[in-house]
């Protein structure tokens, strides 16, 4: 039930009809009783700066979740922004402060590791690949930063983009090993595609899966299918693997704590959802 009370989350993107967090978020908040909705608003690019600031002037406007096309451009219209945003070079969620000012935030890595650390892997101390510099490649090594592994391997076929992306890293995480131009996995704990590779059929793995490590845990960021092959050579060689799927839900729960707001578990949301 809506009322003058309800808190608004918009979702904010273009174009919405592929939008699935209204089908998440809204039935956990339905049978929880919290007096929030997350309803999608299509904001096309020319007209997005400004509709975010008049957004939030609204006195029910709780928070965005952003999408694409705009994650990047968030980046300039937010006071504060945090580190993991900042290193990602985008932004997926912004909230407003006490005080009036926006403060972004990005989710996409954050949902990444808590999958991980849910499966009984260790992330602090470990030794990480991430495959692919672009915007959820970015978004996954800076939360693997956050939650403290002891060296990141980067690799992009634009060495430029991998490069970049480590020295904004280690503008935040000094201590942090960093290296580029190898997408060797031997050797490392965790291993993750975040390439579109394994969207189309017959595309090439992202790396030689007979260098991977048995006991490494490897992630897919490619939704296309459940098991992608990459994770189904990952699981021939005995890895344990993480579905794309699994940071999107797991990624949820974060946006809830950013927010304020009642917060649950991936497999709680997973149930709840109507997704069809």
């Amino acid at each position: 039930m809506i009322s003058g009370k309800t808190r608004l989350i918009g979702h904010l993107g273009f174009p919405t009809e592929s939008f699935k967090a209204p089908l998440i978020y809204n039935p956990y908040f339905e049978r929880d009783g919290i007096d929030a909705v997350v309803v999608p608003m299509g904001s096309r690019s020319e007209d997005y700066p400004d509709f975010l600031r008049l957004f939030f002037r609204l006195s029910n406007a709780h928070g965005a979740l952003i999408t694409m096309p705009h994650k990047v451009v968030t980046t300039g219209l937010v006071d504060d922004l945090m580190p993991t945003a900042a290193i990602a070079g985008a932004c997926n969620a912004v909230r407003r402060e006490a005080d009036g000012k926006l403060t972004g935030e990005m989710f996409d890595g954050e949902g990444f590791v808590r999958g991980v650390l849910r499966k009984g892997r260790q992330v602090a101390g470990t030794r990480a690949l991430v495959v692919g510099a672009g915007g959820v490649g970015s978004a996954i090594a800076a939360s693997l930063a956050k939650a403290g592994v002891a060296e990141l391997g980067l690799f992009d076929m634009d060495a430029g983009a991998a490069e970049a992306l480590g020295e904004r890293l280690t503008r935040y995480y000094s201590a942090l090993a960093v290296s580029t131009g190898s997408n060797d996995p031997a050797g490392f704990d965790i291993v993750v595609n975040a390439t579109p590779l394994g969207m189309k059929p017959g595309d090439p793995l992202p790396l030689d899966i007979e260098r991977l490590p048995s006991t490494a845990f490897v992630g897919e960021v490619v939704m296309a299918q459940t098991i992608t092959p990459f994770l189904a050579a990952a699981q021939q060689r005995g890895c344990q693997v993480q579905v794309g799927t699994d940071m999107l839900f797991e990624q949820i729960p974060a946006y809830l704590e950013f927010f304020g707001l009642p917060t649950t578990t991936a497999d709680d949301l997973r149930a709840v959802a109507r997704l069809g």
